[in-house]
């Protein structure tokens, strides 16, 4: 879910190199097309959005609310990504198995000591079902404090040990696994969130400076497979440096970033299916609207 921008790092211009993917000269109408295009042809990945209406984490999301969801993106997307194994949350590995789509799936980890053991079970038993691809073992619990490295390291051993077969990540924001070597050589699959928009990055420069993100989560993964587990632009909200969120905005980074991960290879999963209303009070009014769909799940673009 995505990050907030008060603790993101700063996006460097000098650093960073603009990689053409040629939008500029495009009309609106062939950024629609493209976009059709790509969206008809499927992508890597798509995070799960959950929560419709009033909704936010601590609701139990319903079987058929969950199966709704999955039918509009299934025809899109090769994978899914969940991000908690509790309250309707298992539903999404079980169903998204149903429809011959691959799972990688999370256990939210937080301050609550008894909610994180229920949240690790989950995973350890719908990983024994046979329907988690990838087990992630908690979000950006080290960007948000939640734990310790210990604490963290200590979940993470609990679902190796119970499911060895099954590759195990933690994700995080892509420089975390260079501040914590531990968690990253505790990691089968390294699970990086990079986000442009929220380190300031102009949306010209936005793929330049993700493949900086990228590539310092390969570094510290040495040799390590590297997923690319959120990326994605908001259509509407406030700005946050040089980043503008606007309509127009969204629909070329979702074109740019596909492009370039088809282009290089990258399994990334795009943030997000669905806009969410419940996310605004983390972000601010951005965090509505990062959805390729709206939450009335009508497709943006």
């Amino acid at each position: 879910m995505s990050g907030e921008p008060s603790k993101f790092r700063s996006f460097d211009l000098k650093k960073t190199k603009s990689i053409d993917l040629s939008l500029e000269a495009k009309s609106a109408e062939d950024l629609h097309d493209m976009f059709r295009q790509i969206i008809e042809e499927g992508v890597h990945g798509l995070c799960f959005s959950i929560y419709e209406g009033a909704q936010s984490p601590g609701h139990i999301i319903s079987k058929e609310q969950v199966r709704r969801r999955l039918e509009i993106i299934q025809p899109h997307t090769n994978w899914v990504r969940s991000f908690s194994c509790i309250e309707g949350n298992e539903w999404v590995p079980i169903l998204a198995k149903e429809m011959g789509m691959k799972t990688l799936v999370g256990a939210w980890l937080g301050d609550s000591p008894e909610k994180n053991q229920k949240e690790i079970d989950s995973l350890i038993d719908l990983a024994k079902q046979g329907v988690v691809d990838i087990a992630a073992v908690g979000n950006e619990v080290l960007y948000r404090n939640d734990m310790s490295e210990q604490e963290l390291l200590a979940y993470m051993y609990e679902v190796k040990k119970a499911i060895p077969n099954t590759p195990m990540g933690y994700v995080d924001a892509y420089y975390e696994f260079t501040n914590h070597p531990k968690i990253t050589e505790a990691c089968d699959v390294i699970l990086s969130n990079c986000y442009p928009f929220w380190e300031g990055c102009p949306l010209d420069y936005s793929i330049g400076h993700m493949q900086q993100m990228l590539d310092q989560a390969k570094q510290a993964g040495k040799g390590k497979r590297v997923i690319i587990t959120e990326t994605g632009w908001p259509s509407k909200g406030q700005e946050v440096k040089g980043a503008q969120p606007s309509y127009e905005n969204a629909l070329k980074y979702f074109i740019q970033t596909q492009l370039w991960c088809k282009e290089q290879g990258i399994e990334s999963f795009y943030f997000s299916s669905f806009d969410e209303d419940w996310k605004v009070g983390a972000e601010g009014e951005a965090g509505a609207y990062w959805g390729i769909w709206d939450k009335n799940a009508k497709i943006k673009f």
